[in-house]
């Protein structure tokens, strides 16, 4: 199938598609049409493993030619969705960027709710309390892809795991962990079922991450980038551990403290 038998071509930078598809920078049009943007043909790639075509696919007129691209027109096609043609600067002022891809997909968010959930499809778990920073969450969601994590869980008021940022951040990763939101109340009921280790971190703690035991599944909860996770949480877990700090800084950044975390509870694999 060719992309001519089927596209359509924008090259007003005022069309209402390209309007649209710049609101998808903002929450709350993201959150409206449940979509979100994801940039070059990797993403795209790692999207069609996972079996998720794109809505939308955006195809620069000067995208060169190429077996993954041809693969992405075919399957959006297959699955009801639009190829569209744009001009670089049309490129240029959807991803905000001055050197931009060549090609962008449109796709459906997807959250798992947490009593689809299964614990033991996995040997570790991770759970975000109101993690703010999207570069934070993207990097965590690849580390958990990484690690071969089940999932990842955030907790009450967090970032957005379909910025722009945050995908970005992901390399691709988003398509392939499972992503549940939850409120503080119902994860505390939830995780009273969890089969395995719960496992906070807290600077306060007394137990070094090396020296805790963690059964299998573990899930390990992580607090805000700030504040740390909160009482309520921490009393929840059923041990809070600290990853010592050796040198004059106090703390480490969330996103590179979270796969310390995931890989000690996954070291024995």
């Amino acid at each position: 199938m060719s992309v001519h038998d089927t596209h359509r071509v924008i090259t007003s930078l005022t069309n209402d598609t390209v309007k649209a598809m710049r609101a998808l920078h903002m929450r709350k049009e993201r959150e409206a049409t449940g979509t979100f943007l994801a940039e070059g043909l990797k993403f795209i790639g790692e999207a069609l493993d996972q079996g998720r075509a794109p809505r939308m696919l955006l195809v620069g007129q000067d995208a060169r030619p190429h077996p993954l691209l041809d693969r992405a027109k075919a399957e959006t096609i297959r699955a009801g969705g639009e190829i569209v043609v744009v001009t670089h600067p049309i490129l240029e002022k959807i991803s905000r960027r001055d050197n931009p891809q060549t090609v962008l997909g449109v796709f459906d968010q997807a959250y798992t709710p947490l009593d689809s959930l299964d614990p033991t499809s996995a040997p570790c778990w991770v759970a975000l309390e109101q993690v703010r920073d999207p570069g934070n969450l993207g990097t965590i969601i690849r580390t958990a892809d990484a690690a071969g994590c089940g999932g990842v869980i955030l907790i009450g008021d967090c970032v957005d795991p379909y910025s722009v940022e945050a995908v970005r951040a992901t390399m691709g990763s988003v398509f392939a962990v499972s992503i549940s939101r939850t409120s503080p109340e119902a994860f505390l009921t939830w995780r009273k079922t969890w089969p395995g280790s719960v496992v906070g971190t807290r600077l306060d703690a007394k137990v070094s991450h090396r020296s805790a035991e963690m059964h299998k599944p573990a899930l390990i909860l992580m607090g805000n980038e700030q504040a740390g996770l909160t009482d309520a949480l921490a009393a929840a877990c059923d041990v809070n551990v600290k990853i010592p700090m050796r040198g004059r800084a106090d703390s480490l950044n969330l996103a590179i403290a979270t796969g310390i975390m995931v890989y000690a509870a996954t070291d024995d694999l």
